[in-house]
């Protein structure tokens, strides 16, 4: 299958299978983290939308933790980058229909929870075709060492995703029943 075809077929199952009680564990993020003695405390999480495994509950866990927390807003010629937040901070809706922050000040993620449509054993993704990850875990690591960690429900691990010149790989992929 191409990428479209395992966007377009791990979507509808994403979609069919929603639920919210399916939750991703932040000890399972956490124990990534320590695994790698990374002891940044900057990171870069999403918005759960479209049907993605919601983490805010692990947001907030990481806030009692003292990490500090950045979204994505999606600016000008598609460039991605990441404000901080906080879960008493309001959000507002782009034209995307994903919730951002209200900050104007830029950070650069030490970590960065990435949302997928699909993965594969090898930590490659399918995202939504749009390349603003990729585009900007590359600019990102030009900057400062960071790590990438997928988030993602277990069914939508597929056998291989094809990989092209501008895809990057992620360093883990946490889903809610491996880390």
């Amino acid at each position: 299958m191409n990428k479209s075809e395992i966007r377009k077929k791990i979507l509808e199952l994403r979609k069919r299978n929603y639920t919210k009680s399916i939750k991703i564990d932040s000890k399972s993020i956490i124990s990534v983290i320590r695994k790698k003695k990374f002891n940044k405390k900057m990171i870069g999480a999403y918005y759960a939308y479209n049907y993605e495994l919601n983490i805010i509950h692990v947001l907030k866990k990481f806030e009692k933790l003292n990490y500090k927390i950045s979204l994505p807003k999606i600016g000008k010629n598609f460039q991605m980058n990441f404000y901080p937040w906080s879960s008493k901070d309001p959000l507002i809706i782009n034209k995307y229909g994903i919730p951002e922050p209200i900050s104007k000040e830029i950070k650069y993620p030490d970590i960065l929870l990435v949302p997928m449509v699909a993965f594969d054993k090898n930590f490659n993704r399918v995202g939504y075709g749009g390349g603003f990850y990729d585009r900007y875990i590359k600019k990102l690591k030009k900057i400062k060492k960071i790590i990438t960690i997928g988030i993602a429900y277990s069914f939508q691990k597929v056998k291989k995703i094809p990989i092209g010149k501008n895809d990057i790989k992620l360093d883990f992929i946490v889903t809610e029943r491996e880390a």
